[in-house]
């Protein structure tokens, strides 16, 4: 927990980019029937019935230390392996920062997010050298809510992913122009808790030393 607060705590360096990571899934939902538009005095209806398309998942990258500001991103994939994590990683260092040294990942726990990703999608070779370009900072186990991703999915889910939406393309539609107008903005999120809230309010968490 100090470390991934330590790491907020530090001033922006273009040379070490923090990037937050988490994923989510989302359920595809196509309309039966064509919902009734808005009228004077009454919303837009929509049919209870509706047709299940499968489950999209949704991998989110989210920076303070961008060069364009706050900045957010996020990859509609089928899946979520090890192999398509290795592959959020090989774009954070080759496409979304290729000028720093070394990207410091916090991300959580699940037994996807390892370095051994790397290697099962790409020759030792260049799974090698994605790891020297990364640094992985993890969550507490049942303290996920460390992860400013977090923040960031949770106004994805609000603002754009609570509604029906049919399929893959739509989805990634709509998502996209979500990250574009966010990004615009160069919405930052304002982190409050700090090394010695924790200290203050989670000390039942640390060791005793009495």
């Amino acid at each position: 927990m100090e470390a991934v607060l330590d790491l907020y705590a530090e001033p922006a360096d273009p040379l070490r980019p923090r990037v937050c990571f988490d994923e989510t899934t989302k359920q595809l939902v196509a309309e039966v029937r064509d919902p009734l538009p808005m009228n004077p005095g009454q919303v837009e209806r929509y049919d209870y019935e509706y047709r299940r398309n499968g489950v999209a998942n949704l991998f989110l990258c989210y920076s303070p230390d961008h060069p364009a500001g706050g900045w957010r991103h996020v990859d509609v994939t089928q899946q979520r392996t090890k192999v398509d994590f290795a592959y959020q990683l090989k774009a954070l260092v080759d496409v979304h920062f290729p000028a720093a040294e070394k990207v410091r990942v916090v991300l959580d726990n699940l037994n996807t997010h390892t370095p051994a990703a790397l290697y099962e999608a790409f020759p030792p070779e260049e799974a090698r050298r994605l790891a020297e370009r990364l640094e992985f900072i993890h969550t507490p186990k049942h303290a996920s809510w460390l992860n400013q991703a977090e923040i960031e999915l949770g106004v994805l889910a609000g603002q754009c992913l609570d509604r029906r939406i049919p399929d893959t393309a739509a989805l990634k539609r709509e998502v996209g122009a979500w990250e574009a107008a966010r990004n615009r903005a160069r919405t930052v999120i304002e982190w409050l808790f700090n090394l010695t809230d924790a200290r203050t309010k989670l000390k039942h968490l640390y060791p005793s030393t009495s």
